[in-house]
Order: structure tokens, then C-alpha cells, then sequence
């Protein structure tokens, strides 16, 4: 049924299309028969409305792969350097939580470790929504800040990295075996707010796969059972990413990138001083506006890795997509 909804609305929305521009092409035919300049003005606005909705229909038809509809999971780690990656993690994470909700998204968050003096070590969000997981996959990792530091009492300019994990939630139905000799179950006192139950006790439960060395942890639920079971539903999202991904390397689809964090590795610079400017260095889409981008306008470079991943299509500039 989901996948029949998602046909129906993908064909309705082509067939509106093309009804809008049949009318308005003879809307242009009538006002050049009578000489009415203004509604000609009019009639080509629409079009060039018309086109851009057409665009963007041309990019949800790229979110067509076997996950793309589904929930997914975002994970945030800072890299090395301390309170400065730290602090670049919570603006990333404030990043992706502006775009969830501009897109109305509904976010939950899973497991949040913060930094000793400021910032996040690491955070998981869950964004729920219908395509979460075919957006955000084009963000997975390492973004690269280039900044003065509020931390730094010389006023230098530092340079900091974060990565990006995105993984789809996967539906109950599949079967995914894990056998329990391949797993370390840990369970830990869960940090930051939560009440005095939450702190108190030790309800807070990180899996690692020994096989992959993937590891999982949750613990925003108040009960150790119910962090437990979402690490489990976590896991199996991985190991079922890691079957997604080889299947699109086999069949040249986008592969998010998985390296170090740090030089040389980033597939994002957000460049805040010596001068402004954020460079997607995968299509070399660029804005001159970090703020706008660090408050979650981040669809330009997710259309851009799209169009670039299905169509091979480099794109140089945010005008391209318009």
C-alpha cells in the first residue's frame, strides 16, 4: 500500500504538471492573438513556477532506491581537538534539526554525549518522516570548519572536523540474524538531563558488533529494557546499511563516504574566516552564506549530490539547480 500511495502521488503530480503547462502555453497563445503584454508577464511567471516545481518532482523521482522512503537514523561524532570539534558537532546538530523541521520532520533523539566544556562528543537523532533516509543519506561524512575560536584567548583561527553516519530505519519484517556471540552488550549511567531515575540508575545500554566493530548506544528511554531494544533495532539498521551499500557499489548508486575524521576526508568546508563561504567539494557546489547553511538550508547540496550520483551530472553552482 505504501508503495502504491508513493506511485499514485509520483504520476498525480506529473499529470498536474503537464495539465498546468498545457493551459498556460494556451494562455500565451491567446494573449499574443489579443496583444496583452501583461498577461503574457503573467502567463511566463507561471512557467518558470512551473519549472521549478518540475525540477524538484525530477528530484524526488532520484529517491527511488529500496530505503530512500524510510525513517532514518543521523548520527554526529566531533573528531580530534577537543572543546573546538566538540563544539562544531552541536552545530551540526543544530543544522540538521532546523532542515528536519523546515521539511516537518519529527525528530527523537537516541543518545546525546557532551563535551567537557562545551559542545557534543556525539548525538544519534531519529528523523521520521517520509524520504528522511534519501535526503540525508547525501550528507554522510566529514564536514570541515574553518573559524576564529570563541575558545581560543589569541583570537586564532582553527580549523575542525565532524562526521556525518546515516543509516534507515528498517522495517520489523526484515530478518536480520545477529548471533549473541557477536555482540558486547554495556550497560552505563546515562549523562545530562534526565531526572534523578535517569542518572541514577544504570538504564543506559551501548551494543558493539565485534564482527564490524559497529557499536550502538541509546539512552534517553527511561528503562534499561526499552534502550536495549533500541539498540537492537539500531544495529540491524547498520548491518543492513552495509548490505545496501554493497549492493549500490556493484551497481555504481551513491555510496555515502566512511573515512577518518579529519584532513583530507571531508566531503564539506564551511568556511567562516578568513572569508565566507561553504564548498561541497564532491560537486563543487558552493554558498556564500554559512549562516544561512548552518541554519539548515542545506537543500542545494543535497539536489546537487543527488543529480550527481544518478545522473553523473557535476553541478558548479546553486543557479544551476534553479
Amino acid at each position: 500500500m505504501r508503495e502504491r500511495q508513493r506511485l499514485d502521488g509520483a504520476t498525480s503530480a506529473v499529470s498536474r504538471l503537464e495539465n498546468e503547462l498545457a493551459d498556460a502555453l494556451g494562455l500565451i497563445e491567446l494573449a499574443e492573438a489579443e496583444n496583452d503584454s501583461a498577461m503574457v508577464s503573467d502567463v511566463e511567471q507561471a512557467i518558470v513556477a512551473l519549472t521549478k516545481r518540475s525540477e524538484e518532482q525530477r528530484l524526488e523521482s532520484m529517491l527511488s532506491g529500496e530505503a530512500d522512503a524510510n525513517d532514518t537514523y543521523l548520527e554526529i561524532h566531533a573528531g580530534a581537538g577537543g572543546t573546538e570539534s566538540q563544539d562544531w558537532a552541536e552545530m551540526l546538530f543544530r543544522m540538521y534539526t532546523r532542515w528536519a523541521e523546515r521539511h516537518g520532520y519529527k525528530l527523537q533523539l537516541i543518545e546525546e554525549s557532551e563535551g567537557e566544556a562545551a559542545g557534543l562528543k556525539s548525538a544519534t537523532l531519529l528523523v521520521k518522516g517520509h524520504n528522511a533516509y534519501g535526503w540525508l543519506k547525501t550528507e554522510a561524512g566529514v564536514h570541515r570548519l574553518v573559524r576564529i575560536s570563541p575558545f581560543d584567548s589569541n583570537a586564532r583561527r582553527h580549523t575542525s572536523f565532524s562526521s556525518v553516519t546515516v543509516y534507515p530505519m528498517i522495517d520489523q519484517n526484515i530478518e536480520i540474524d545477529i548471533p549473541e556471540k557477536d555482540v558486547r552488550i554495556d550497560v552505563y549511567r546515562a549523562s545530562g538531563a534526565g531526572g534523578q531515575h535517569v542518572n541514577k540508575t544504570e538504564s543506559a545500554v551501548r551494543i558493539t558488533h565485534l564482527p564490524t566493530g559497529i557499536a550502538v548506544a541509546c539512552q534517553t528511554e527511561r528503562s534499561q529494557h526499552q534502550n536495549r531494544a533500541m539498540c537492537w533495532d539500531m544495529l540491524r539498521s547498520r548491518l543492513y546499511e552495509i548490505e545496501l551499500e554493497k549492493k549500490q557499489a556493484e551497481t555504481g548508486a551513491f555510496v555515502g563516504e566512511k573515512t577518518d575524521i579529519g584532513w583530507g576526508h571531508q566531503i564539506r568546508s564551511y568556511v567562516l574566516q578568513p572569508y565566507q563561504l561553504v564548498k561541497d567539494l564532491r560537486t563543487g557546489i558552493e554558498s556564500r552564506t554559512p549562516d544561512d547553511v548552518l541554519d539548515g538550508d542545506l537543500d542545494p547540496f543535497m539536489a546537487a549530490a543527488l543529480a550527481q550520483a544518478v545522473g553523473g551530472k557535476k553541478v558548479e553552482k546553486i543557479e544551476d539547480l534553479e
